[in-house]
């Protein structure tokens, strides 16, 4: 297909996520670590359009603070766009426009979003229909959060959190996400993790992560309250040691009516469930007239997807 023939557009909605269950293994050889998580994908979106174009290119705007994001190869987008491009011997570019409304550097997956929307997207641009199983593998290339953007709604993922699987989830889950002004780099965080784990030497860690049975019954049952019970993340307390006043927030959220309160991944951002719609609307006006950003989101939402 020529470049004139190719449509002028595709523009693709890829979603941010939230661990409502998050176990870590010791750190391996090769510098990674082993997980278990409990994927929910929430309706904060990111949008990502693609056009024809001779090279690679990237903008970059959005609701949220952009500043600091790469519009180079060191941009998850751009680099889907290339692999993408190299896999199926493309010899054009693409000009990519993304506008973003996940947390940058908070935790909820927005880049990986952002990469997992661009190879949706050039799939459909440049005529490839490789078939999701087939982007999913380039997508698992990409970084561990990849997948699940494309795959969306709720799913375990094991191994790097790459190794899907789809978990049955009923009903409707409300989150008030409060959003941190300072972001934290999820390398920082698992390293903190790890020198807090070599100074208590005689604390029991996960050698083979799991998601806890109590996790995958709730999310089945639909029950905000069971889910409360059984929120977990291995990261928050490496997270709250570099940022100490999650600590609070997190004592507030769950003061003024949350059910629980969680760091969202990697942190910084909050996630604090709701038992239903009204009551995530007063905890968003409650953590909003503290002076916090608070977002009102729910899940389980479809993946990446074409609009």
């Amino acid at each position: 297909m020529s470049l004139a023939a190719r449509p002028e557009g595709v523009r693709v909605r890829a979603p941010g996520k939230l661990n409502v269950s998050f176990e870590v293994g010791p750190l391996q050889p090769d510098g990674y670590h082993a997980v278990a998580s409990a994927y929910q994908a929430v309706s904060l979106f990111e949008d990502v359009w693609a056009e024809p174009a001779r090279d690679f290119s990237l903008s970059v705007g959005g609701s949220v603070d952009v500043t600091g994001v790469p519009t180079d190869d060191r941009n998850l987008a751009l680099r889907a766009a290339r692999l993408l491009a190299h896999h199926i011997g493309h010899d054009g570019g693409v000009r990519l426009s993304i506008q973003k409304h996940v947390p940058v550097a908070g935790g909820m997956g927005g880049g990986s979003a952002d990469a997992a929307a661009t190879l949706l997207a050039c799939d459909a641009l440049w005529g490839s229909d490789l078939g999701m199983a087939r982007l999913q593998d380039l997508a698992a290339q990409l970084g561990a959060d990849v997948p699940f953007a494309l795959m969306g709604g709720t799913a375990i993922g094991l191994g790097r959190g790459d190794r899907l699987s789809p978990a049955l989830a009923t009903g409707r889950f409300d989150w008030v996400m409060v959003v941190s002004e300072v972001g934290l780099s999820t390398p920082a965080v698992y390293h903190e993790l790890d020198r807090l784990r070599e100074g208590a030497p005689g604390v029991l860690h996960p050698v083979d992560p799991s998601v806890p049975v109590g996790v995958l019954q709730a999310l089945r049952s639909g029950d905000p309250v069971a889910l409360a019970a059984h929120l977990s993340n291995d990261l928050q307390a490496a997270s709250i040691s570099l940022q100490p006043a999650l600590r609070e927030v997190l004592a507030l959220g769950e003061d003024s009516g949350a059910l629980a309160g969680i760091v969202s991944g990697s942190g910084p951002t909050l996630a604090f469930l709701a038992a239903d719609v009204t009551s995530a609307l007063e905890l968003q006006v409650t953590l909003s007239a503290a002076g916090h950003k608070a977002l009102h989101v729910h899940g389980p939402v479809p993946g990446a997807r074409i609009v």
